[in-house]
């Protein structure tokens, strides 16, 4: 069983911003994913011709079962409100989306605590901070009828503020804890996997540079379990994006089965 996590950029190149559905669908074909987690997914929105890419990627992969989950209304750096789950499927949003070719018993949408008000970052050349506002932040999960039974998979996209995506993957890990077993965490998480594991108590299924997709020096994205899984993994670049996709093969099989 495949499972695929990508931050999709919008489906954006790295260095010219351009949106290319039919690149994006035959990046999802090549990854070949069963299950498949995208992060920075635009919805209906001008920049990237008006695409729904969660329907787009469906059908690249042959994925009948898909979730869309808006993190915020509009259009992220433009003119935008915290989504609220009442959106209509015609509204431009932003977000994140799960997609499975396995039957998916359930969904559950968990929103997270967002920065309210902008927060100091310092960036490479300016002495002084510059002030940014944070983006709302959102999970979403599924019992995915796999090949031995049912798995719970989640995926996210958490804050690149450092104090803050920790608060926001405890919370999520308190939402997951009564779920079915196995677990599968996936998503852009913004910190190393040594943090992302010791906040979740999760295993980590691949140890990957993923960002920046040319050259790679950190791993932001991640595939981490309970209970540990026998898994092989990769980093991918892709023609789209500023991350690697991160792929991992699951011998979900041989996997213990907890309830």
């Amino acid at each position: 069983m495949r499972i695929v996590t990508f931050n999709i950029l919008g489906g954006r190149t790295q260095h010219d911003d351009e949106v290319d559905v039919a690149v994006l669908q035959d990046a999802i074909r090549d990854l070949d994913p069963d299950v498949l987690a995208l992060q920075e997914v635009d919805h209906l929105l001008h920049r990237s011709g008006n695409a729904d890419l969660t329907a787009l990627a469906a059908e690249a992969m042959g994925a009948p079962h898909h979730r869309f989950v808006a993190a915020l209304a509009g259009s992220p750096g433009a003119t935008w409100t915290a989504a609220t789950g009442d959106e209509q499927p015609h509204d431009a949003a932003y977000g994140i989306a799960l997609l499975s070719r396995f039957p998916v018993a359930g969904w559950q949408v968990i929103r997270l605590p967002a920065v309210t008000t902008p927060v100091p970052m310092w960036f490479d050349g300016p002495a002084r901070p510059t002030w940014v506002r944070d983006e709302p932040r959102v999970a979403v999960t599924a019992s995915v009828q796999g090949p031995a039974g049912i798995l719970t998979v989640a995926t996210t996209h958490l804050s690149f503020i450092r104090w803050w995506n920790g608060l926001q993957l405890r919370r999520l890990m308190r939402s997951l804890s009564g779920g079915p077993r196995p677990l599968v965490l996936t998503g852009d998480l913004n910190m190393d996997v040594g943090r992302a594991a010791r906040i979740t108590g999760l295993h980590p299924l691949a140890t990957c540079r993923t960002f920046p997709a040319d050259r790679p020096v950190e791993q932001l994205d991640h595939v981490l379990a309970d209970p540990a899984l026998p898994a092989a993994a990769e980093a991918r670049r892709m023609e789209l994006s500023d991350h690697r996709a991160l792929v991992v093969d699951l011998d979900v099989v041989t996997a213990p089965v907890r309830r």
